[in-house]
């Protein structure tokens, strides 16, 4: 099974910049968006071409924010309702589908902004999502994949000291948030595969960073410790343009 998790930054603005072409190329059996900035019909129209998915979105309640989408060659079993669970305030951060032998979590987790006014509403839900991922870990194992907005160690931006407890996405909160979800019993799949591997997920569109490759890796594919012996490959994909964000990828037997 092959699995992309992409932060479009979008779906609307991504269309135009070739986004059916680079699902073509990735050629996965499903895909996980996050940031979508459109109504659940938006999204469905514009999404419509791929024909051989079956569709599922989740918007916020606010018009242009947030929004999640979740596309499947072979049809869930259900999408579960997660809002009265975790994303109380209705933002379109999850989408929580049943396979036969694993649940996928597609999920865009809470920035804690530009002054980190949001840290503590962050901390809060991160509790929520932990509380809930655990409780479906203990009737399927886990693939839980796409924007945590956290860089979770130093090799995971460019400048981790000048951004520590300063910066949105790697605060100490935001990092124990991370530890807590690892130390649950999911494994970052691509530290697993790659351990010293320096590769970025997210640049800034300000200052050239993607040119200067002035980046931060806070796309992950968590996974339930009892399938990762089942991975193959886990890869990240800057050559796909189109988003602040690049897509990332996972190969599983499953």
């Amino acid at each position: 099974m092959h699995i992309v998790s992409w932060n479009v930054n979008s779906i609307r603005a991504i269309i135009e910049k070739g986004f059916m072409d680079s699902v073509k190329k990735l050629n996965p059996d499903i895909l996980c968006l996050q940031e979508t900035k459109a109504t659940n019909s938006e999204t469905l129209n514009v999404l419509f071409p791929l024909t051989e998915f079956v569709t599922f979105a989740n918007s916020a309640h606010r018009k242009g924010y947030s929004g999640t989408a979740l596309l499947s060659k072979n049809k869930p079993l259900k999408i579960i309702d997660t809002a009265n669970k975790v994303d109380k305030d209705k933002e379109g951060r999850l989408i929580c589908a049943e396979f036969t032998d694993f649940f996928l979590i597609n999920v865009y987790a809470p920035n804690a902004g530009q002054a980190l006014e949001r840290l503590d509403y962050k901390k809060n839900w991160n509790s929520r999502f932990l509380a809930f991922l655990k409780k479906l870990d203990s009737l399927k194992p886990l693939i839980v994949c796409g924007d945590f907005n956290v860089a979770h160690r130093p090799m995971d931006l460019k400048n981790d000291k000048a951004n520590y407890n300063k910066t949105a996405g790697y605060t100490q909160i935001e990092i124990d948030g991370m530890d807590a979800m690892i130390n649950s019993g999911l494994v970052d799949s691509f530290r697993y595969i790659h351990p010293n591997e320096v590769a970025y997920t997210f640049w800034s569109y300000r200052f050239n960073a993607r040119e200067k490759n002035i980046g931060w890796r806070i796309d992950y594919f968590l996974i339930s410790e009892r399938l990762i012996n089942k991975v193959k490959s886990v890869n990240i994909h800057p050559e796909f343009y189109g988003s602040d964000h690049c897509p990332i990828s996972l190969e599983i037997d499953l």
